[in-house]
């Protein structure tokens, strides 16, 4: 473009313009006068400088034009870069989903087909009340409870710091586990004395769900979340009680070397039991334990609806994760989230 215009320039200078028109009006002489009138040079030469700053103008304006689209277009392949970049962070992130999908109550979830709950993340879901009061309405008397449901919203694990000397403290993590982590069908006892106070027994149901956390530093907490043997009393705005927290690993689990409860080595092959002052250590890793331990938990009622049975409210529990069946010091681990059942005189 730059040559076409310097080219443009070269031509529109006076003494070749001259010339060209001289040389023309020369070669238009005999057929001019033939026809009885005279040629013009300078009318000519006007009309060549006019012509050539007519095309000088158009090519600078095709220039503009050009550089505008060139601009315009690099804009669009940035801004197309940017979105499909963020769109790609977005989608590992996890927040490509469309959100949490809104809460039904149990009715509605039993309404709806297979196909309409795959892939809506309802089935994680604990159901709500529509209506009913915020207190727990149910008279004294003995009740199972059924339907039992609790979806945790919240895990944090107790473990130090990430700046140097700080205390440990619950700290929040990112969940490694696809939403398969809600208890359900539970189910037990139920009893509602005449002071006001409440008992539960868990007796049945899915009352165990294996859970990976990873913590802020990148340490991933694997723990066994549930309410086994659960037996839980109190006022029904804070009821609690213990419950078993049975081993993440079974007694026929076998490690990489083939070691295991009721299973397998009883230490690893060349590897002698005891040694040089690291019996411990090796027994540890030798000798593997599969022994439960102990976890608390209060619930809360937040509402309930006594022509439908229905109650639901919110959870704290805290139990410890796992111990690689006795090689680890196991971790505090707190869980947070609601619950939802049903009462059946």
């Amino acid at each position: 473009m730059a040559t076409s215009l310097q080219a443009a320039a070269t031509l529109m200078q006076p003494a070749k313009l001259g010339s060209t028109s001289s040389r023309l009006g020369s070669m238009q002489l005999k057929p001019s006068k033939a026809f009885g009138f005279e040629p013009s040079a300078p009318r000519l030469t006007c009309s060549l400088q006019s012509d050539f700053k007519d095309l000088a103008q158009r090519c600078s304006e095709a220039a503009k034009i050009a550089g505008f689209a060139l601009a315009t277009s690099a804009l669009v392949v940035s801004v197309h870069t940017v979105c499909m970049r963020a769109r790609a962070r977005a989608y590992m992130q996890g927040a490509g989903a469309e959100g949490v999908p809104k809460r039904l109550t149990y009715d509605e979830i039993q309404s709806k087909t297979y196909m309409e709950v795959k892939g809506t993340g309802t089935a994680n879901q604990c159901p709500t009340i529509d209506g009913g009061v915020e207190s727990f309405a149910f008279k004294a008397g003995k009740y199972n409870l059924k339907k039992f449901c609790l979806e945790p919203t919240s895990f944090t694990v107790k473990a130090e710091g990430v700046s140097k000397n700080a205390p440990p403290e619950f700290q929040n993590t990112k969940l490694m586990t696809r939403l398969t982590y809600t208890l359900d069908e539970i189910e037990g006892p139920f009893e509602v004395a005449g002071d006001g106070t409440v008992k539960f027994e868990e007796k049945d149901g899915i009352d165990y769900a294996a859970v990976t956390v990873q913590l802020p530093g990148g340490e991933r907490v694997p723990f066994l979340f549930t309410i086994k043997q659960l037996v839980a009393s109190g006022k029904p705005d804070a009821f609690s009680g213990s419950f078993l927290v049975p081993s993440y690993r079974g007694s026929s689990f076998l490690d990489p070397k083939g070691r295991g409860g009721s299973t397998g080595y009883d230490n690893a092959v060349a590897l002698p039991a005891g040694g040089r002052g690291d019996e411990e250590e090796l027994t540890k890793e030798n000798i593997k334990n599969t022994a439960s331990s102990k976890g608390t938990i209060t619930l809360s009622v937040t509402g309930s609806k006594p022509e439908t049975g229905e109650v639901i409210g919110v959870f704290e529990s805290v139990q410890p994760s796992d111990t690689d069946l006795g090689a680890k010091v196991p971790k505090e681990v707190k869980i947070q989230g609601i619950w939802y059942g049903q009462l059946e005189s």
